[in-house]
């Protein structure tokens, strides 16, 4: 079920909602690797897919349009039970840049009180995340969930924290063999405020969506030999491929 730019996510009960946004420009398997890792770790009971449509912190945009982004993700996501598809973060019509903060405080005020609320996002967008809109503000709205690559320190995660928070590691409890790693920190303001922050580390989930558009260019430009199966077979849902390939997309 699509969520509306202004809807709230399926129904008014309580429930653990995460906001998963990003270009997905192509949505690929490593994002829905992260999302069910969360989804698992966590109890998540939605986790909100959102494309974005202007990226403040990408001014030269995405390659394919929103309108394409959207149809990808929603066929990157049918059929995963939890994964919902939003409009929060669509183009708005005065062309005005989307910010983070601004999205999830909509949808925080569409949920129950008493739901719990999460911003799901990889170590490469939280690489960048002091240079956010109001940055300091947003795990105080939506708890940070972060899935970080395998070997990644927690001191090299939190350098990316903007000014003013501190950070503390929470006592980790053991967890049974097969089960996500989850890890718990607890950041701090100025004002005394604390809000919690989840690690999921060391996910071997090394895909990124420029790396897919790269091999993509790489082997149209030099005709790879029959035989060789294209990136996008093996690293994008089979869906998301075809219609690339329908649409001709990243050539």
């Amino acid at each position: 079920m699509d969520q509306g730019a202004n809807s709230s996510p399926q129904s008014a009960v309580a429930r653990r909602v995460a906001f998963f946004g990003g270009s997905f420009d192509p949505p690929h398997l490593g994002h829905l690797g992260v999302a069910r890792a969360a989804q698992a770790a966590l109890g998540l009971d939605i986790v909100l897919f959102a494309p974005v449509g202007a990226q403040p912190l990408k001014p030269r945009g995405a390659s394919a349009d929103f309108e394409d982004r959207l149809a990808m993700t929603r066929l990157a996501i049918a059929g995963e039970p939890g994964f919902d598809l939003s409009l929060a973060d669509a183009p708005k019509s005065s062309g005005a840049p989307n910010y983070t903060l601004e999205t999830l405080l909509t949808l925080r005020a569409e949920l129950p009180p008493e739901s719990a609320f999460f911003c799901l996002m990889g170590a490469d967008a939280f690489a960048a995340f002091s240079h956010w809109h109001r940055a300091a503000e947003i795990p105080f709205v939506a708890s940070l969930i972060v899935a970080s690559r395998p070997g990644q320190r927690l001191d090299d995660l939190m350098a990316a924290l903007p000014k003013g928070l501190a950070v503390d590691s929470l006592p980790q409890s053991d967890q049974p063999a097969g089960e996500i790693e989850l890890r718990r920190c607890i950041l701090r303001n100025p004002a005394g405020a604390q809000a919690l922050l989840y690690l999921l580390p060391g996910l071997e989930i090394e895909i990124s969506a420029s790396e897919i558009r790269e091999q993509m260019l790489i082997r149209e430009q030099t005709r790879a030999s029959a035989g060789v199966p294209p990136p996008e077979r093996t690293l994008l849902p089979i869906p998301v491929s075809e219609y690339i390939r329908a649409h001709n997309l990243y050539r």
